[in-house]
């Protein structure tokens, strides 16, 4: 039973937008802090921003000023507004709690910026 699930991502050229979606099982978003975290091809998966359960967010220093998390805790939904995306933004994205739990990685979703 899949806990999260991701969508929202696509292609867009640099300087665009995209806003990003994960629902998650009632358990896990109620629990937890969440977070997103990317993966470009070849690196490892890194976490890019993070939202406490009360709302206190938290940004990797290159999507600051660009990216913004929120959380709907009635729709247990995580977002990720990404905004003037660069081509090295291009990487999977997956949401999880932070930290991670590795049973709770979902298929992820991809971004793609074109220069």
């Amino acid at each position: 039973q899949a806990q999260l699930v991701e969508s929202g991502g696509g292609r867009v050229q640099a300087g665009g937008s995209l806003r990003l979606s994960c629902a998650a099982s009632n358990y896990v978003f109620q629990n937890n802090a969440m977070g997103w975290y990317w993966q470009a091809p070849g690196k490892q998966r890194v976490l890019v921003a993070s939202i406490t359960r009360g709302g206190d967010t938290k940004y990797a220093d290159s999507v600051k000023g660009r990216f913004t998390i929120s959380r709907d805790n009635a729709r247990n939904t995580v977002y990720l507004q990404m905004n003037n995306l660069e081509p090295e933004d291009a990487a999977v994205y997956y949401c999880n709690t932070v930290p991670s739990v590795r049973n709770y990685w979902g298929q992820g979703t991809q971004v793609t910026v074109s220069s």
